[in-house]
């Protein structure tokens, strides 16, 4: 992983914590939700405060996640909310965790400058031991405060001042007034600067999670499924209509289609179609020259295609398929009959614009994991794990590749990849199921084709 962390693709604007003040504050934090401290006296921390330098001198990468689903989090600075999530357990956390300090910059910033803000993303479910706790997972509630309970005390003297208000003979209650004096002097004169961190609740109705192999839920489309990198039968009995795995492809086609989820890229609005698709196609060049050990030099273009010209008949179908879409585009080509059961099918989709685009273009990673720079950016838990187990010549060009072609501009290449980002308030109402339609399991890029019976890869 040398090479990634060099190139700053791997743990990149990670958070430094070496001032003795913030280290103390970071294991005061520590210490409040897992009853453990670090000997370190420099190290760095993500967006949920998770250090991988703590992690490693614990032996614990989940030292603020315990059992994988409550995440809790420790904030020295507001300027958290730019760095990564790491370890990610599910798709939601970093949105969730990003918008709750956004939210809040201001308290946060306010309450920082004084101590280190701990806080949970709590759900109903403690401990996920089978499949089946997944779908008892709808909302997540954020609770934060001061180690030094700042806004609890501030709002326990919020509440002496208004009785102290209310009561006539309050300003002769000594009691009373000294108790308030004893609270004002931890959270200064609420009455001029409130603090306040009120409780935000996220809905989570189609979310990833690592948890059993890989699960994508969705529960708020038009028809529901689950879908599971391992197979199907290994999720048990789950409270969802329709479950799949990533070898039934026309099934997962189908559902992507029957739920308006994906476009073909070339009719992406704003894309510029070919150069995407040649730059998929390099990819794919890669994998197969590395796959029978032939050199690819310095991995350009023209390298390429020298090596494609070599692999002549014994070109992944990928490639080919890939190769036809393209002429079309070009406008030197036939229309390419590219279905479902084509290897290049899901390589030519993107997700449509909307709240769960960046749930589709994770699946759609998973189902075209030859297109590298896609996995890097939508599905990064994916990519380091693929990479482990890439040649050093591969490990060499992606890394050089997304330093020379994504690291400059991510943002632009998001744009022009997967189209403007979701509104954080994007509508999250569920769509009115309609009534059954008849089975299909050939899909084309633009519909359905043909008609079959869809079980009968779970047959």
């Amino acid at each position: 992983m040398k090479r990634l962390i060099q190139r700053g693709l791997m743990f990149g604007n990670l958070i430094e914590v070496s001032s003795p003040a913030l280290v103390e504050r970071y294991n005061r934090a520590l210490k409040h939700l897992t009853g453990k401290t670090t000997k370190l006296t420099d190290f760095h921390i993500d967006l949920s405060g998770y250090s991988p330098e703590i992690g490693d001198e614990l032996d614990d990468d989940l030292y603020l996640n315990p059992n994988g689903a409550n995440r809790q989090f420790i904030l020295l600075t507001t300027a958290q909310k730019d760095a990564p999530l790491l370890n990610i357990k599910f798709s939601t956390s970093r949105g969730i965790l990003t918008q709750f300090i956004e939210t809040n910059e201001a308290q946060l910033f306010a309450l920082t400058a004084r101590d280190a803000v701990c806080g949970e993303l709590q759900n109903s479910v403690y401990a996920v031991d089978t499949p089946a706790k997944l779908f008892d997972i709808r909302q997540i509630t954020v609770e934060a405060d001061t180690i030094g309970g700042h806004v609890a005390d501030a709002g326990k003297l919020a509440a002496l001042i208004t009785r102290f208000r209310s009561e006539p003979d309050g300003w002769r209650d000594d009691v009373l007034i000294a108790e308030m004096i004893g609270l004002a002097k931890k959270t200064g004169d609420v009455t001029r600067v409130p603090i306040s961190l009120p409780a935000m609740t996220f809905q989570q109705p189609n979310f990833w999670t690592s948890h059993f192999g890989g699960v994508y839920i969705f529960r708020d489309v038009r028809f529901p499924g689950a879908i599971s990198t391992l197979p199907w039968k290994s999720l048990g009995e789950v409270p969802i209509a329709q479950v799949m795995d990533l070898t039934l492809r026309n099934q997962i086609a189908d559902w992507l289609e029957r739920n308006n989820l994906v476009e073909p890229i070339v009719q992406a609005r704003g894309m510029d179609a070919a150069a995407v698709l040649r730059q998929k196609m390099d990819f794919i060049l890669v994998e197969a020259a590395d796959a029978l050990g032939i050199e690819i030099g310095d991995a350009r273009r023209t390298e390429l295609r020298k090596i494609a010209y070599r692999l002549g008949s014994s070109l992944p179908e990928e490639f080919l398929g890939l190769a036809a879409l393209l002429r079309w585009v070009e406008g030197g080509g036939p229309w390419p009959k590219i279905t479902s059961e084509h290897p290049a099918y899901f390589y030519t989709l993107r997700a449509k614009a909307g709240r769960d685009r960046d749930l589709v273009n994770m699946l759609l990673a998973e189902l075209a994991p030859m297109d590298v720079r896609q996995m890097y950016i939508v599905h990064k838990e994916l990519f380091y794990q693929s990479y482990a187990t890439w040649s050093e010549r591969k490990k060499t060009y992606v890394a050089d590749f997304l330093a020379r072609e994504y690291q400059v501009d991510r943002e632009g290449a998001r744009a022009a990849l997967f189209g403007p980002e979701p509104a954080m308030d994007e509508a999250q109402r569920p769509q009115m199921a309609e009534g059954p339609k008849p089975a299909r399991d050939i899909v084309g890029p633009w519909g359905a084709v043909g008609r079959s019976v869809r079980d009968r890869g779970r047959e």
